[in-house]
């Protein structure tokens, strides 16, 4: 659940042929996206992840700790995995460091996974969602989670050891990749879920595009997302710390709607939790109290950003 880079190593995962990893070419709009702000972008994501990474925690660029949605917060992973629908026994069966504090909601629940299933995580981070997944689908499943950032897939695959001791399973891996250019075959997937990362793609359509080119025929989405009920003002947009929060590129609530239906994708229900920000603010998390600061007078975050729910399916 954190960030999204091609390498060699994710080339050999899947052969890369034309119809495996394709070049990134689009844009919010549709159109090519410009080179050097995607790099920006992706870049100021990378460096802010591996600095989670590295910390063992979300340490967002001011320097605080905690848990919360790529960004700093005043309470611990644990306290923010139960408080957007993780079990205590989900919990406790993770290995240690896998849950960064980095989620927005369970997109597990949500996919209602089977035994024998193939799962995809989109910014897999320290391996949280993956090793959630992993008991759902038994031995004679498989979940990949792809992650851009060199330090979180050091991170999850170290933790590989300690979810086969505990679990007796050995159905994870994870692959080097982006999230708009994935190192997975055509329909090869029966499940894709990510938790608060396609808000920080600078190109989200071509994500969408790709989540429909990997999954089979009748295969599902499950998304936990930040999203927007109103624009946001441009003193938040500019915040570089907004950004690794999962907020500054964050789209509205019907803009991914468009995306998820031009991709291809049917049966699309949106579900907005508000709740998750209210919580985030009543308990006076760094980074949302500083986008109150900004917003104007008599409004709250909630007003303007939602945990969003996503589910969907390739017909």
């Amino acid at each position: 659940m954190t960030s999204h880079a091609k390498s060699k190593s994710a080339g050999r995962s899947c052969g890369c042929s034309d119809s495996c990893c394709s070049e990134t070419t689009s844009s919010a709009a549709g159109a090519p996206p410009d080179a050097a702000a995607f790099h920006e972008v992706r870049e100021k994501v990378r460096e802010g992840y591996a600095e989670i990474a590295r910390s063992g925690c979300c340490a967002g660029p001011s320097g605080a700790t905690g848990g919360g949605c790529c960004g700093a917060t005043a309470f611990t992973p644990e306290q923010l995995a139960e408080a957007v629908g993780y079990a205590s026994g989900e919990l406790s069966a993770v290995p240690d460091g896998a849950n960064m504090g980095l989620s927005c909601g369970n997109p597990t629940a949500i996919a209602s996974l089977r035994p024998g299933e193939v799962v995809l995580d989109l910014g897999a981070g320290g391996g949280f969602d993956c090793f959630v997944a992993g008991p759902k689908v038994g031995a004679s499943g498989r979940v990949i989670g792809v992650d851009m950032t060199p330090d979180m897939l050091s991170k999850a695959r170290r933790n590989i050891a300690s979810y086969r001791e505990h679990s007796g399973l050995d159905n994870v891996e994870f692959r080097l990749g982006e999230i708009e250019a994935l190192p997975v075959a055509d329909a090869s997937v029966d499940v894709v879920i990510s938790n608060c990362v396609l808000n920080l793609s600078p190109d989200k359509p071509r994500v969408w595009r790709e989540i429909a080119r990997v999954l089979k025929h009748g295969g599902r989405v499950a998304v936990s997302d930040l999203a927007l009920l109103r624009p946001l003002p441009a003193r938040v947009l500019a915040d570089v710390e907004a950004l690794i929060g999962c907020v500054a590129g964050a789209v509205l609530v019907e803009e991914t709607r468009v995306m998820a239906l031009a991709a291809g994708l049917t049966d699309i229900v949106l579900t907005p939790k508000s709740h998750y920000i209210d919580a985030m603010t009543n308990w006076e998390d760094p980074l949302y109290r500083k986008i109150v600061e900004s917003l104007p007078p008599g409004t709250k975050p909630s007003d303007f950003i939602t945990s969003l729910d996503v589910t969907a399916r390739r017909p």
